[in-house]
């Protein structure tokens, strides 16, 4: 096992809670800026992955 797989294993991640501002933010139709959040960015990876194993959405 080298260095950096023991030093990656060893890290605790803390999941943010989903309104929490990751940095970053989007333009609506008003020009209004939305910032984006931990929950937009969960929802959006859920969505990729849904895609790349052909799995149906569920909305």
């Amino acid at each position: 096992m080298s260095l950096h797989t023991q030093h990656t294993a060893e890290r605790r991640i803390a999941p943010l809670p989903p309104q929490h501002p990751v940095g970053g933010a989007l333009i609506d139709a008003q020009g209004r800026e939305i910032p984006i959040t931990e929950g937009m960015v969960q929802q959006a990876c859920e969505k990729m992955e849904e895609a790349a194993l052909g799995e149906p959405e569920q909305d």
